[in-house]
């Protein structure tokens, strides 16, 4: 797949666009399958895990146009599994199998693939589908799920998440859509990406309500009612923290365009206590980034909390902090495989509690050296952590940053980045 041969010492001044996010474009891509009539998604980051999206719902049975940053979408499925060789590819694809049940009762999907970031078990995946009536059973590679009702109709419930899964609120949403009644989930997740799929299902005809709060209520509408519409979807809040992490790192200044400046807001407020320079307009973010960074503590947390999408990439800016900072990751079990790269580069990094908290000593003189992404995120940081490395940094492993990043080396390198590909 290459490699990214960065030579550091560049700052980063200049203006960014943002693209589409990745995690709304990939459930709303699968909510199109309980819309009938065509459907046209604009604002889609054209990364691989979109391009796995688009070949789901084709070998589902329907017809799709993928055109840079567009998915036009029409046609009905014919079958309902997801293939393995898809499942296995990333995680989100086990949402697919909410929008098919929601669709047609019942529904099949290998357990998700994606990145290596620890058990991420699917039990509230399972106790939705559960409580929404479907029989579920757990087989030694894949999930079934069957109607037990005759009609293979859906009917409402009132569900109680003991976690606020991003995941599991998104296929629950999926699957009631279509029942009859009220489904009312409780303690749902709030994120942004959530919110984007529901406007893009109401704008289809769906009725829900309480998106970005801890309660969602889901009014069933007919059957097949939902008619297709044209949908832009929002901006990647993560790239958006991506890049200020590359402007900090580097003690440069840069504007990000075309971003939802709110939905930035927990990762804008560390940075603010990092010493960092934030202002904040409608629809852009400048970041400032002269004085020296100042430590901090963050804690990750489900939105309106430090998103564990940030996690990595704020521990290589932090290497660059005066005094110790400290992180403590509380999605996933297992997001520290960036560590041991940075720590090659130089970084002084401890790891506690298996994974789980790290003490960052700042000021590190990071050396170019060769390192290996092993996930998304983690790969974004290295690629941050190089910015601000003396000499040439080496990054195997980029088919993981580039599952969720467009264009990371064209973007960097428009604001003053050397980084160059070679295959």
């Amino acid at each position: 797949m290459g490699s990214f041969f960065i030579l550091g010492g560049n700052k980063i001044n200049g203006e960014i666009s943002i693209g589409g996010a990745k995690n709304a474009a990939l459930p709303i891509l699968a909510a199109c399958i309980l819309i009938d009539g065509e459907k046209t998604i604009k604002n889609v980051p054209n990364i691989s895990d979109v391009r796995v999206a688009v070949d789901i719902l084709r070998d589902l049975g329907l017809k799709v146009l993928h055109e840079k940053n567009t998915v036009t979408i029409s046609g009905k499925i014919s079958k309902n599994t997801i293939s393995k060789k898809y499942s296995e590819k990333m995680r989100s694809s086990i949402t697919f199998l909410g929008a098919i049940l929601g669709k047609l009762g019942e529904g099949e999907c290998y357990f998700p693939g994606g990145c290596p970031l620890g058990e991420r078990p699917i039990e509230l995946h399972k106790k939705g589908f559960l409580e929404l009536g479907f029989e579920v059973i757990e087989e030694t590679e894949k999930l079934i799920c069957k109607n037990k009702n005759d009609n293979k109709s859906r009917i409402g419930a009132n569900i109680f998440l003991d976690f606020p899964s991003v995941g599991a609120t998104q296929n629950i949403i999926l699957a009631s859509v279509y029942a009859k009644g009220s489904t009312i989930i409780t303690n749902a997740a709030k994120e942004p990406e959530i919110v984007d799929m529901v406007n893009f299902l109401n704008a289809c005809g769906a009725r829900i309500k309480g998106a970005g709060t801890d309660e969602v209520i889901i009014e069933g509408v007919a059957e097949n009612s939902l008619k297709g519409c044209e949908y832009i979807v929002m901006p990647d809040r993560i790239i958006a923290g991506t890049y200020m992490a590359a402007a900090a790192i580097t003690n440069g200044s840069l504007i990000l365009k075309d971003v939802y400046p709110y939905d930035v807001y927990p990762i804008k407020e560390k940075f603010i206590n990092m010493g960092i320079a934030v202002t904040i307009n409608k629809n852009s973010i400048a970041i400032n980034a002269e004085k020296p960074i100042r430590k901090v503590k963050i804690r990750t947390g489900t939105h309106p909390g430090f998103p564990t999408d940030m996690q990595a990439q704020t521990m290589a800016l932090l290497t660059q902090a005066e005094g110790t900072s400290e992180i403590e990751e509380n999605i996933f079990e297992a997001r520290d495989k960036h560590v041991k790269e940075l720590i090659k580069m130089g970084a002084n990094i401890t790891s506690m509690l298996n994974g789980r908290h790290f003490i960052i000593k700042g000021k590190a003189n990071l050396k170019g050296t060769k390192v290996l992404a092993e996930d998304l995120r983690g790969g974004a940081s290295l690629v941050i952590a190089a910015l601000a490395a003396e000499g040439k940094t080496e990054i195997k492993g980029i088919e993981h940053i580039e599952r969720g990043y467009e264009n990371i080396v064209g973007d960097l390198n428009k604001v003053g980045a050397n980084i160059r590909f070679i295959n």
